[in-house]
């Protein structure tokens, strides 16, 4: 797939990448990890990138240049999840068009962004909210709209756009809270799945708030700490022996392409936030799986993307049952991390995209998808203008 109009190749001027991290959700650290390493990526390139921190209060703020470019150019040993820039600096706010101004001195303008990479997870970032606020803004922004964003983040409505387009998924029941404080059994948690079952927040990432439930007598408390992330908790089957495989999607609504399959393997059969960004779980690519297993994952991927609508990039996840030859579908990320341990990154890596590479695929798909917003308008405004 070649890159859609290379639109951010066609300025001669450095384009200004507003890289906004951190959000009140309790992805916060992951999203100021993800961050960094987006910076670290378009170094040396002609793109000029700007960190905006948004604190857990949900105010903006712009971090230091020197305190950025510091932490960009020095190398980290431990923990991915330590590396990552913090939410401080003097209060800012974005106005339309792109205009990052003071927040003391709203007239002045700090900075001009052309372009922004929500490089943020979770509640805020992932679902919706963030994109409809750049949207109204008239920014152009990395990654799916709003309607994908939202029906990405959310695991009910996710599963619900895949059963209607035939994708195997991951077998499961859900509730409300209210339901699960006064229905006698709204989990159906007596027969309903085999066990183990995992037990999630549905609106959440990075494995918080995930349980593996061995039997009954783990589900309540499982349950409860789920309740504390999201209103609404899903209960999966645990697919006793599955493989965790991954595949990274870029696109738009034209043309979808996937990356290679990658493998987490982790410890304990449970893949948790731990395991993702502290402990580091182990990621290989391409993942050693059987051509045919490779190649529907990715064409699976493919139909995943389309199916909430997705735009610009996203990373599916799959339970591969190897006994019994199946695979299952078990989500969708629209702002996979970006953390050393990326796999999203790793995949393409093994598609022959490094990460250079990948990001500017990525701004050209905001710019490109921007374009065709400006000529609907266009065309709205010609066809009025005849029918006056």
């Amino acid at each position: 797939m070649g890159t859609p109009g290379n639109i951010s190749a066609a300025q001669d001027e450095p384009i200004c990448v507003g890289v906004v991290f951190g959000g009140p959700s309790a992805e916060h650290e992951v999203s100021a990890a993800s961050a960094l390493a987006v910076i670290r990526g378009l170094r040396g390139t002609r793109f000029r990138t700007v960190a905006i921190g948004v604190g857990k209060d949900g105010l903006w703020r712009l971090p230091a240049a020197e305190t950025v470019e510091k932490a960009a150019t020095t190398k980290h040993e431990g923990p991915a999840i330590q590396d990552r820039l913090t939410a401080e600096g003097p209060l800012v706010e974005l106005r339309h068009g792109g205009r990052l101004v003071s927040s003391d001195s709203p007239e002045t303008v700090v900075e001009q962004l052309d372009v922004v990479f929500p490089a943020l997870h979770g509640p805020y970032g992932e679902d919706g909210v963030i994109q409809g606020y750049l949207e109204a803004l008239g920014v152009p922004y990395v990654g799916a709209g709003v309607g994908a964003s939202a029906v990405g983040m959310d695991k009910v409505a996710m599963r619900r756009a895949f059963a209607a387009d035939g994708i195997p998924l991951v077998p499961g029941v859900w509730c409300t809270r209210r339901q699960w404080q006064h229905d006698k059994d709204p989990l159906e948690a007596e027969g309903a799945l085999p066990w183990p079952r995992y037990v999630k927040p549905a609106s959440m990432g990075s494995s918080i708030g995930v349980s593996r439930v061995d039997g009954p007598a783990e589900l309540t408390a499982a349950v409860d700490q789920a309740f504390l992330y999201d209103d609404v908790v899903l209960v999966e089957e645990g697919i006793n022996e599955a493989r965790e495989l991954l595949v990274g999607v870029i696109g738009d609504a034209d043309e979808v392409e996937a990356s290679v399959a990658t493998e987490r393997q982790v410890r304990g059969g449970l893949s948790d936030y731990d395991q993702k960004y502290v402990s580091g779980a182990t990621v290989s690519a391409p993942a050693e799986v059987p051509d045919e297993v490779a190649a529907e994952v990715r064409e699976l991927s493919i139909r995943a993307f389309r199916a909430i609508g997705g735009e610009g990039l996203a990373r599916v996840d799959f339970l591969y049952d190897e006994a019994a030859g199946k695979v299952y579908i078990g989500e969708i990320n629209t702002m996979p991390g970006f953390t050393g341990l990326s796999a999203f990154a790793k995949g393409w890596a093994a598609s022959d995209l490094p990460w250079d590479r990948l990001l500017v695929r990525l701004i050209d798909l905001a710019f490109a998808r921007q374009a065709v917003a400006r000529e609907r308008a266009r065309r709205l405004e010609l066809a009025a203008e005849e029918a006056r």
